[in-house]
C-alpha cells in the first residue's frame, strides 16, 4: 500500500505531522520518552554540512528530532561539516554504537555508497535522505520530487520574466550532488521551451559554495556583458550570492532570480523583492516520512511508499518516499511561517518588520 504524501502536502500548512519542540542533547543523541513499539535498536542520521543550505541545522535537525521524540525512538544525528572523510568515521561509529538504521545525505556518491555497503555488512539497513546516492545500495530514499523542484523555480521564472525576451544565467549546485542535476533538468525542461527565454551562462557551484558563487556569477555576469534579465539560482543561499553582483551593479529587484530552501535570507529577499521565488520543503514533512521508514525498518516492517526512483550507476530502482515541493512568492511568503517552516520573530526582523506588515505576516 502506498502512503499519498502528495496530499499531505497541502495538509501539512498547519495540519500534517505535528510534531513536539523537544531535542537531543548537545551531542546529537537523544531518546525518546514514549513507548517505541516493538523498535530495536538506535537511529543514526548524518547530516552533511553548514555551509551548502542553514535547512540542516535549522530545519531538519529539529524536525527530525521532534520526530523522533514523537515515536519514542533512540535516535543520533550528527553533521559531517562538508568532509566526506569526516562523514565516514561518524558512519563507522554509529555502526558501532549500535545503530540498526542508518540514514545518510551524501556528500558525494562514492563516499555515501561506501558507507551503506559497510552498514550493510554489519547488518545495518540504510536510508538516503534527501539525496540519492547514485551505485549505493540505501533500502529506501526519502526526499522530495527533485525534478519538479526545478520545474517550479523554471515555471517561477517565466512568470517573473513576464514573457519578455530575457537573458538569463543558470547557477547550479554542485555537480557531486544528484538533487542539483535534477534541479538543472528539471528548470531546463521548462525553461528550453520558451522561445522568448535565452540562455547566456550555466555553471555549477562546487559543494554549493556561496562564496565561490559569488565570484562564478560575477564572471558569467561579465562575459553576457551584463545584458542579464533573471537568474535561476538552484538555492536560496546561491542566489543571495547572485543579488549581491546584481545589487553591486544596480540591478537587484530589476533582474529577478529565484531560489530553494525558503530560508530566512530568501524570505526576506523576496519580502523586499530582489528574489521572485523560492521552493519550499517541508521538513515537517521529510522529517517525518524518514522517521515512519526507519521505525518500520527498526521493527523489520517495509516502509510505506511512493514509488521508486532509478539509480541508473547501481541499475536498480530504488523504494522511494518522494513529497511535494511548493513554490512561493511573496503573496504566499506567510504559508511558510504558519506551517512552521520559519518564525515571523526570525524573518521580521528591522527594515523586514513593516514588509511582513504588508505581507499580512505578524
Amino acid at each position: 500500500m502506498k502512503r499519498k504524501y502528495g496530499a499531505l502536502v497541502a495538509a501539512s500548512l498547519g495540519l500534517a505531522l505535528s510534531l513536539s519542540a523537544c531535542g537531543s542533547d548537545d551531542s546529537g543523541n537523544g531518546s525518546g520518552s514514549n513507548d517505541g513499539g516493538d523498535a530495536q535498536g538506535k537511529i543514526g542520521v548524518i547530516l552533511p554540512d553548514t555551509q551548502s543550505s542553514v535547512r540542516w541545522e535549522s530545519a531538519d535537525r529539529p524536525a527530525l528530532e521532534a520526530a523522533f521524540e514523537k515515536a519514542g525512538v533512540e535516535y543520533d544525528i550528527k553533521n559531517a561539516e562538508g568532509d566526506a572523510d569526516n562523514m565516514t568515521k561518524i558512519a563507522d561509529g554509529m555502526i558501532a554504537d549500535g545503530v540498526t538504521v542508518l540514514a545518510i545525505v551524501n556528500l558525494d556518491s562514492e563516499s555515501g555508497a561506501a558507507i551503506q555497503e559497510k552498514a550493510a555488512s554489519q547488518g545495518v539497513k540504510t536510508i538516503d535522505y534527501d539525496r540519492l546516492t547514485l551505485g549505493g545500495s540505501a533500502d529506501y530514499y526519502v526526499s522530495f520530487d527533485n525534478t519538479k523542484v526545478g520545474e517550479l523555480q523554471g515555471q517561477g521564472l517565466a512568470d517573473c520574466l513576464g514573457g519578455k525576451q530575457s537573458n538569463i544565467i543558470y547557477l547550479n549546485g554542485s555537480p557531486t550532488d544528484n538533487n542539483a542535476t535534477l534541479f538543472a533538468e528539471g528548470a531546463h525542461k521548462v525553461l528550453d521551451g520558451i522561445s522568448t527565454i535565452k540562455s547566456v551562462g550555466e555553471q555549477a557551484v562546487p559543494d554549493w559554495d556561496n562564496d565561490q558563487a559569488v565570484t562564478i556569477f560575477e564572471q558569467l555576469f561579465t562575459k553576457a556583458g551584463g545584458k542579464v534579465d533573471g537568474v535561476l539560482a538552484a538555492n536560496d543561499g546561491l542566489g543571495g550570492s547572485a543579488i549581491s553582483i546584481l545589487e553591486k551593479n544596480g540591478l537587484a529587484g530589476k533582474v529577478p532570480v529565484t531560489g530553494q530552501d525558503a530560508t530566512v535570507e530568501g524570505l526576506q529577499n523576496i519580502l523586499a523583492g530582489t528574489q521572485c521565488m523560492t521552493v519550499y520543503k517541508s521538513a515537517k514533512l521529510e522529517a517525518g516520512a524518514l522517521a515512519d521508514a526507519a521505525i518500520a525498518l527498526s521493527k523489520g516492517e517495509k516502509a510505506e511508499t511512493t514509488g521508486t526512483v532509478k539509480d541508473s550507476e547501481g541499475n536498480r530502482d530504488v523504494p522511494s518516499i518522494l513529497l511535494d515541493p511548493q513554490a512561493i512568492t511573496k503573496d504566499t511568503v506567510k504559508s511558510v511561517i504558519d506551517d512552521g517552516g520559519q518564525k515571523a520573530s526570525d524573518v521580521c526582523t528591522g527594515k523586514f518588520a513593516d514588509l511582513c506588515t504588508a505581507a499580512g505576516i505578524s
